[in-house]
């Protein structure tokens, strides 16, 4: 995992700079566990299939593996939430930049500030909603009725990961604020092959 480019923080104040570096981190962290749910869930899917293949073959074999459409879901729900902060700080989420491209530079900057400040609150009541979900299936011992797996932990995982994508709104509004660059080239793949 690289390291946030210093440049990035420039004008920032020094605790600031703290905060959007450690927000910066924690973003790569998130696409890397995104990129570890995914790598799990197309094990998980693999494995239903080559167990659906060889009980066909092999009738003492079970037609299915009973936790994995289950598990699956969950690890699915995980890899949206993980990556969306990193997706986020390198500029990949889908924009409509009909309104952008007709403002100048101090008209873009007051827009992105708006936006991020929106979408800092929404994700942020979204997390909050989220934490407060897997508390209550916490606080009631809320298990799946598949597998009995104690559902606070699917669920935390991805109040975790919608969290994250918060403390990135949290960070782009005071990049918008102070001027500074709002996403980081260094986190974007290179070609669509990646």
């Amino acid at each position: 995992m690289s390291a946030p480019r210093p440049d990035l923080y420039a004008g920032a104040p020094t605790p600031v700079r703290w905060l959007l570096v450690a927000i910066d981190r924690l973003g790569r962290l998130d696409g890397w566990i995104g990129a570890a749910c995914l790598a799990t869930l197309t094990c998980f899917l693999l494995a239903e299939v080559a167990v659906r293949a060889l009980s066909n073959i092999f009738p003492a074999i079970p037609g299915t593996i009973p936790v994995a459409w289950e598990y699956s879901s969950y690890l699915m729900a995980a890899c949206f939430t993980f990556g969306a902060a990193m997706t986020l700080r390198a500029g990949g989420h889908i924009r409509v930049t009909l309104v952008l491209g007709r403002l100048g530079q101090a008209g873009r900057r007051v827009f992105e500030f708006c936006a991020a400040l929106v979408a800092a609150c929404f994700t942020g009541f979204l997390a909050y909603a989220m934490v407060n979900f897997a508390w209550a299936s916490y606080s009631r011992g809320a298990t799946s009725m598949a597998s009995n797996t104690l559902l606070w932990i699917p669920q935390s995982v991805v109040a975790f990961g919608i969290l994250l994508l918060a403390l990135q709104f949290l960070a782009r509004t005071i990049q918008a604020a102070l001027g500074l660059r709002l996403e980081d080239d260094t986190m974007r793949v290179a070609s669509v092959s990646e």
